[in-house]
């Protein structure tokens, strides 16, 4: 594991390094991480995490589709809804 840091330009504040150096950490996810740790996470508090940032992420997913993409989304979301209200027969 390697140490992050910044180094403090000629004529940069502090508070500016300060800045950069807390914008790496949470670009890179460490402070998240970091939170995340400071307390035992049960696993379904861990399951909710999970779900919540899956949900993020298949927003972002979708906002860049093309129409032809979401129309075969569609298609097999309609497919599968229409396979679970098909009732199942048994042949025996």
């Amino acid at each position: 594991m390697s140490l992050r840091g910044v180094t403090v330009n000629k004529g940069e504040t502090v508070d500016r390094a300060l800045k950069r150096m807390k914008t790496l950490l949470d670009n890179e996810g460490i402070l998240e991480e970091m939170r995340r740790r400071r307390s035992f996470e049960t696993p379904v508090e861990r399951a909710k995490r999970k779900l919540r940032s899956a949900s993020k992420r298949k927003k972002q997913r979708f906002k860049y589709t093309s129409p032809a993409q979401d129309a075969t989304a569609a298609a097999k979301a309609a497919e599968r809804a229409a396979e679970k209200a098909a009732p199942k027969t048994s042949e025996a």
